[in-house]
């Protein structure tokens, strides 16, 4: 939108999607007054959030038009992380950035260039589109993930593909399994399904090591110890074998592997796994027995379960439980997670980033070890640091690794923000980004099929540019004259979609994923498998040095596991998302949102608590070989003894000390699918 466009003068509205890593990718409306966006609310139209927006959504324009927005290229003045700056023009920014890259590339390689693209936006054309010039460039790849692929990659190990059940078709079961996921706080929009379930009869059980407020709102709380769970899922399998509750018939047309995986679970008494997990010998026994005779029956998990040093064996183990009960057999049965990978089919991911343009393979480094990627003796060393849609200094594990790394004067660092994060106050360049009504992009969403159109409402607030102008701009600055690295947004989405009809995409705001008519997606078998069955055992993992049946494996740094380091560090650290009004860690920093939260703070159960000598609200220092951070306490009946929680996202000013929920987690990489162990994290407490 430029300065003539009618969109400028008089009123219109603009129809939109949320661009949050978040699954329920909202519907929007924007109301626009003489350029000026004076409303955001809720689309009721939208098939799947109907018109509601989560508290953060609903102050969306205070983020647009904060007093605190970056609208101009900045450069450091002060030492890093004090964050003084002063504004220079893009022209400036862009040759200077050109000029450090050049620099780079002939004294080090490309290889020495780290862009860091995270999902602060995760639309189509923000998180993949930039891959076309740091293809073309030949800087490092990330690989892993924060989040989402391990819980993918565990899938997949035994259904052949993350492809699971739409979760919305939970409307249609009798049981409902909500194992690792909050669903009324991170899935908000998918609860009414859950409750119309309900209302038909359906019950609903919580698995989680939190007391969360799904699991008050459940039939039925269960709570194992963090990192447990696979021995919760090996003794229900035992009881479904013991009592012969197994759909031989299904199990015997589309399974591989039973005979093996009924003799492993065989050790796997409601004894041994109470003993291990914490929950009851009669909880385990109730919970197989109403998994194995109520029909349909569905298991709805998203990405907190990954992230354990064994997160992907966890999806791996509940991933075979449907399987033995022949629940794919029926609508509102099997195994529902992100259904994102449904829209492969309408948005081809490689068109977008064109891997074609890269001059020789990319150097790949793990996007979870960040602080070991940017530590001075890291060899051959990071140069140069690009950051787009993230704040790793808040959200990636050993944070003070990383802060050490973003102090190194001999680090060229450039972040893409709105606002001055933790992370781009270490910065030498802070561009300025647009926000979502500010730019065109279509977003798929992780939580339902319909993948949803962004018309921009307002011209760009001051000289803010989205991430694919950004790109186009580098492009230009480097010399690159390859077409597609300019191509302008329409053009790439046709490209990118060809089985879309944009126009019509553009019209209605959404389009829906292929999926089963039915509402089953696997009725019949025809699972992506080598052997076209669900593989209990699996003859891939073992080649690739894994267990080859779902295992129960204790991490390292875990209560269960190295028994020196559980002595030092005697509590189990878990750092979840329990705001509702900031996402991981945006909008913290707003005034109308973060004090409503009343933290950060270290939570625990009145027991620990009496045996540290402490009570609600005095300050303690919470502690390992990693950081330590200064925190109040408060008394908690949602955890068990020996686990304390410190919610994270809150950014450095919000702690006493500056430091963040992060600077103490786990940076182990997973078992499988490149993710990071935050929740294997232990620590000790100590008053101050």
């Amino acid at each position: 939108m430029t300065a003539t466009d009618p969109g400028l003068h008089g009123s219109h509205t603009a129809h939109g999607t949320c661009h949050h890593d978040c699954p329920d990718s909202c519907g929007w409306q924007v109301t626009v007054t003489d350029g000026v966006a004076v409303q955001l609310r809720g689309n009721p139209a939208h098939p799947y959030s109907a018109g509601e927006l989560c508290p953060k959504v609903n102050r969306f324009l205070d983020r647009v038009y904060s007093p605190d927005r970056i609208t101009t290229p900045l450069r450091r003045v002060g030492a890093k992380g004090e964050g003084r700056f002063e504004p220079i023009g893009w022209d400036e920014a862009l040759a200077e950035i050109a000029a450090r890259f050049g620099e780079i590339v002939a004294t080090d390689g490309p290889g020495a260039i780290l862009p860091f693209i995270s999902a602060g936006n995760q639309s189509a054309l923000a998180m993949l589109f930039p891959e076309r010039f740091w293809n073309r460039l030949g800087a490092i790849e990330l690989t892993g993930a924060l989040c989402g692929a391990v819980a993918g990659a565990g899938t997949a190990s035994t259904l052949g593909s993350g492809r699971a059940l739409d979760p919305t078709e939970l409307r249609h079961s009798k049981l409902i399994l909500l194992w690792g996921t909050n669903t009324r706080l991170t899935n908000r929009h998918l609860w009414p399904t859950i409750e119309a379930a309900r209302a038909d009869g359906a019950q609903v059980v919580v698995i989680d090591p939190v007391r969360t407020i799904t699991a008050d709102s459940a039939d039925w709380f269960v709570q194992p110890l963090p990192g447990t769970d696979v021995a919760l899922a090996l003794a229900m399998m035992h009881v479904l074998v013991r009592d012969r509750l197994v759909d031989t018939e299904w199990v015997q047309a589309h399974t591989i592997g039973f005979d093996e995986l009924a003799a492993h679970v065989a050790e796997w008494t409601p004894e041994r796994a109470a003993a291990t997990c914490g929950v009851p010998v009669a909880d385990i026994e109730r919970l197989a027995n109403l998994y194995g005779t109520i029909r349909p029956v569905a298991i709805r998990t998203l990405i907190g379960a990954e992230h354990h040093e064994h997160g992907a064996m966890f999806f791996r183990a509940i991933s075979c439980l449907p399987a033995l009960v022949g629940a794919w057999r029926d609508r509102g049965g099997g195994y529902a997670r992100s259904v994102g990978v449904w829209s492969e089919a309408l948005v081809d991911g490689l068109r977008l980033m064109r891997p074609a343009l890269r001059p020789a393979p990319r150097r790949e480094l793990p996007m979870v070890r960040l602080a070991e990627v940017l530590d001075p003796a890291f060899t051959p060393p990071v140069r140069a640091l690009f950051v787009i849609g993230g704040n790793p200094l808040v959200v990636v594990p050993n944070a003070e690794g990383v802060r050490r790394g973003l102090e190194r004067a001999d680090l060229f660092t450039v972040v893409h923000e709105q606002f001055l994060t933790d992370t781009a106050r270490y910065a030498d360049l802070v561009l300025p980004a647009t926000t979502q009504i500010e730019s065109l992009d279509v977003v798929p969403a992780w939580g339902h099929l319909w993948l949803g159109w962004n018309e921009p409402a307002i011209a760009p607030v001051g000289e803010a540019v989205s991430n694919s102008e950004l790109h186009r701009r580098l492009a230009r600055a480097m010399g690159f004259t390859e077409p597609e690295l300019h191509a302008d947004d329409e053009a790439i989405l046709r490209e990118a979609m060809p089985d879309v009809d944009l126009d019509e995409l553009r019209r209605t705001g959404w389009v829906r994923a292929p999926y089963p008519e039915d509402g089953r997606p696997y009725p019949d078998g025809g699972f992506p498998t080598p052997s076209g069955k669900v593989e209990l055992l699996s003859a891939r993992l073992a080649a690739q040095g894994h267990p080859a049946l779902p295992t129960h494996l204790a991490a390292r740094e875990s209560l269960g596991g190295d028994p020196e380091l559980a002595a030092r560090f005697p509590f189990a650290l878990l750092t979840p998302k329990q705001h509702t009004r900031f996402l991981n860690s945006s909008y913290s920093q707003l005034p109308k949102h973060g004090p409503l939260e009343d933290g950060p703070y270290v939570e625990m159960v009145a027991a620990d608590a009496d045996r540290l000598g402490v009570i609600d609200g005095q300050c303690v220092v919470v502690h390992n070989d990693r950081a330590e951070l200064e925190l109040p306490v408060r008394i908690s009946t949602r955890l068990r003894p020996g686990v304390v929680a410190i919610p994270w996202g809150w950014w450095g000013r919000h702690h006493p000390d500056g430091r963040t929920a992060n600077a103490l987690t786990n940076d182990t990489i997973t078992d499988w699918g490149g993710g990071v162990s935050y929740s294997d994290t232990l620590v000790a407490i100590r008053p101050r």
